[in-house]
């Protein structure tokens, strides 16, 4: 995505130190994104609070939707032709500047209106009748009657902007609008959206009966829910967020902003590396993963661990299998636990574990570790002893999801990376409800269990415990392969180890977890990535983030 503005905060404010690299971090803010409402509660706080006209704000709006536009297809000043679909609303008033300023740059620009010119009032009509003058003629009134010879007339233009509908709209659209969109949609011209593409649900992203798909969307002030997930991402475009003049007073104290990741922000946290350092400063993961039958699990958690700089990894695991682990990946470390006659691990593998928590930074539980009831047991008896940060993965969340108490009161140190279909197990829910409100779902979790969730999948997002939430821009559906979540424990984790806070962690190795299915799916498409292969690409991605 293409942010064109971004928060700045003074680097000397609220810096932190990394204990193990010695290093000051600058608390960098990413773009906030807002809900539908609470951007028309900041547009209204800024009007009636501050003092700043409505036109004005417009006039912002539609000046800076021309010149993102133009920059985006600069060939349109030599004599491009652009038609603006206007609705009888603020959005079509955003709509009659843009057209006012694009005509300035020499474009040829036209306007047509949906809906009876006299329905256009306040600050969208006195903008409505500056065109006019400036255009020395009215806007054509589109109909639906008409629909089918405009059908024609829109592939004679380079650019189609929608201007119908803003932030506002909460129900199916219909009738004549439906008909443009859907004759928009159809067309092989370019498309630009004026802040949100109409038909898509500003905080869902749902699809309100049919939406307008853009090449381009430009946004104003900030960008909204709707925009940066599911489904409504597929209909954006490339995103592009212009200031329109809200007071950073107005910005700074949204009560429940959310955050897009970006690389600014993510750069920023990655662990340096002073020359003199040791393995002793990178810290040390002690990961317990691994049964019968799922060693891999155990491998790839530790491949993600050391392969995002974490000193020393050490797995604990039924001793039978220990080296199974150590052939696949000989610089791990492990502590074989004493097991049963049937390979399960024993009762008294809890003292062994209580030893080997000595000296690690932090703690990964879950990765084909067993569901078996006794196994939860020792999970729960090792997170009590435990003083360090955990993670909190696939079998440890099964057992999470049996006994609620399994976090012993150690919840504000936990990291917990459910799929759906586990936070739905946790919840007594179903998957489909988690889904229909990722977020809510995710800040809903965080809550109720204290405790930093990583809700998996598409846009993945993490949330915390005081509301806090960051979306995830990164990944691709060639993620969807066995594996790619054990990597993740292991990349979490290895943060956690080098001490960087529990949301910090969760933010890079996500981040850097999608960033590395993009590179590969850049390369190769995709189909058939493996999550060993992601593990190695995560070094080439800090790599390039460093730059």
């Amino acid at each position: 995505m293409d942010w064109r503005i971004w928060e700045k905060e003074n680097p000397k404010s609220g810096s932190r130190v990394n204990p193990l690299t010695t290093r000051e971090t600058c608390p960098i803010k990413p773009m906030k994104i807002v809900s539908g409402e609470r951007m028309r509660e900041l547009d209204r706080e800024t009007i009636e609070r501050y003092g700043i006209p409505g036109l004005e704000l417009m006039e912002n709006a539609g000046r800076g939707a021309a010149g993102a536009i133009l920059r985006e297809y600069p060939g349109l000043a030599a004599k491009g032709r652009v038609l603006i679909l206007a609705g009888t609303g603020n959005n079509g008033g955003d709509g009659f500047v843009a057209a006012r300023h694009l005509v300035k740059s020499r474009v040829e620009a036209s306007v047509v209106l949906l809906g009876p010119r006299e329905k256009v009032r306040g600050d969208a009509r006195a903008n409505l009748e500056t065109w006019e003058k400036t255009a020395g003629k009215t806007p054509e009134i589109l109909t639906s009657g008409e629909l089918r010879s405009w059908q024609d007339r829109f592939n004679s233009y380079d650019l189609l902007v929608d201007a119908l509908f803003g932030t506002g709209l909460n129900q199916e659209v219909k009738g004549v609008f439906a008909e443009a969109i859907r004759a928009m949609n159809e067309s092989p011209i370019l498309k630009a959206a004026m802040d949100i593409p109409s038909g898509i649900h500003a905080t869902s992203g749902k699809v309100l009966g049919l939406a307008v798909k853009a090449d381009l969307t430009v946004t104003f002030g900030l960008p909204k829910i709707g925009q940066v997930i599911h489904p409504g991402l597929e209909y954006v475009g490339k995103l592009v967020v212009v200031d329109i003049g809200f007071p950073e007073a107005v910005v700074k104290n949204i009560p429940d902003a959310m955050t897009l990741l970006d690389r600014e922000i993510i750069s920023a946290l990655i662990p340096r590396r002073p020359p003199a350092s040791h393995k002793g400063n990178y810290g040390h993961l002690l990961i317990l993963a691994g049964s019968p039958g799922k060693t891999g699990a155990a491998c790839l958690a530790a491949r993600g661990a050391f392969k995002i700089g974490a000193g020393l990894v050490t797995v604990a695991l039924p001793k039978s299998l220990a080296s199974v682990v150590v052939a696949g990946l000989p610089e791990v470390m492990t502590e074989p636990l004493e097991e049963t006659e049937a390979g399960t691990l024993s009762p008294s593998a809890l003292f062994q574990l209580e030893k080997a928590l000595e000296g690690k930074t932090a703690l990964a539980v879950g990765p084909g570790f067993s569901t078996l009831p006794e196994v939860g047991e020792i999970i729960r008896g090792v997170i009590a002893r435990s003083g360090v940060p955990i993670l909190l993965d696939a079998d440890g969340l099964t057992h999470l999801a049996r006994n609620r108490a399994l976090l012993n009161g150690k919840s504000r140190r936990t990291v917990i990376t459910p799929h759906p279909g586990e936070l739905a197990r946790i919840f007594n829910t179903s998957t489909d409800e988690i889904q229909a409100d990722r977020i809510g779902s995710a800040r809903k979790a965080a809550r109720e269990l204290e405790a930093r969730v990583v809700l998996k999948g598409a846009r993945t997002v993490i949330a915390g415990p005081e509301g806090e939430v960051s979306i995830n821009p990164t990944g691709n559906r060639g993620m969807a392969q066995g594996g790619m979540g054990d990597v993740l424990t292991g990349m979490i984790g290895g943060l956690l180890a080098q001490g960087l806070s529990l949301a910090d962690a969760s933010c890079l190795g996500v981040y850097l977890h999608g960033m590395a299915g993009d590179r590969i799916a850049g390369r190769q498409g995709p189909v058939g990535i493996l999550a060993s292969e992601l593990a190695d690409e995560i070094p080439f991605c800090i790599k390039e983030l460093e730059k």
